[in-house]
């Protein structure tokens, strides 16, 4: 019997639940996964809301996170689950420079990070390695991470350009300025008040070196 059920537990096909907002990218990945002998999506979320009460209520073996949901930034959502102990082994999938968002997704406690334009073969490899227990990043991650350690000076290495001195609320308004949202949307996906937003503009517009807002706007489209 204890044979029987060691066999089932080690050829269960790993539960992974899928956070995207954007359908055709949702199913695609969605059937890729599906069409692996050992994986199988056992959930499908476009909201952090929605996917942390799936998680909470039947906890994946792995998530695959993109960053821009609908209702805010998937940030909200791994730093929600963290804080409450539930963040399951996490794989962010975005078109966020990963240069700059990668470490900070992983101290945050995501467990990968790779850019969207990935291979599927590549995103699925990562996918593996997660659940594993390994970190899962490009190689041009992985270098720029290892030759940071290897400087010693943490904080200067992380001050070397104008994006990495941001903090992490202000990378999060930045880039949701990028997405076209105002003050009051961003407060509220933020769960934070207008007046506070309009001061990491006025941080953001001094630490990136722009005078106005349309030139705070232009900044995040060209990001450096």
């Amino acid at each position: 019997m204890s044979t029987q059920k060691s066999k089932s537990s080690r050829t269960r096909k790993k539960r992974i639940l899928v956070v995207e907002d954007h359908p055709l990218v949702r199913k695609g990945l969605c059937d890729a996964i599906n069409a692996e002998a050992d994986l199988q999506v056992c959930g499908e979320a476009e909201s952090w809301r929605t996917a942390q009460q799936q998680v909470l209520e039947s906890p994946p073996d792995l998530m695959v996170l993109d960053l821009n949901l609908k209702d805010g930034n998937g940030w909200t959502l791994l730093d929600q689950l963290r804080i409450a102990g539930k963040l399951p082994p996490t794989l962010v999938l975005s078109v966020c420079a990963e240069e700059v968002y990668a470490r900070r997704l992983l101290q945050s406690g995501a467990r990968g990070y790779l850019m969207k334009d990935e291979p599927i073969p590549r995103i699925l490899e990562a996918i593996r390695k997660v659940i594993r227990g390994h970190l899962a990043v490009s190689d041009a991650v992985a270098s720029y991470m290892i030759g940071n350690a290897a400087q010693g000076d943490v904080a200067a290495v992380n001050a070397r350009t104008e994006m990495e001195a941001l903090s992490d609320r202000e990378l999060q308004v930045f880039e949701m300025i990028s997405q076209g949202l105002g003050n009051k949307e961003i407060a509220e996906r933020l769960g934070i008040g207008q007046k506070t937003i309009s001061t990491h503009k006025i941080r953001l517009m001094e630490k990136l070196g722009v005078q106005t807002t349309p030139a705070l706007v232009a900044r995040t489209q060209r990001r450096a």
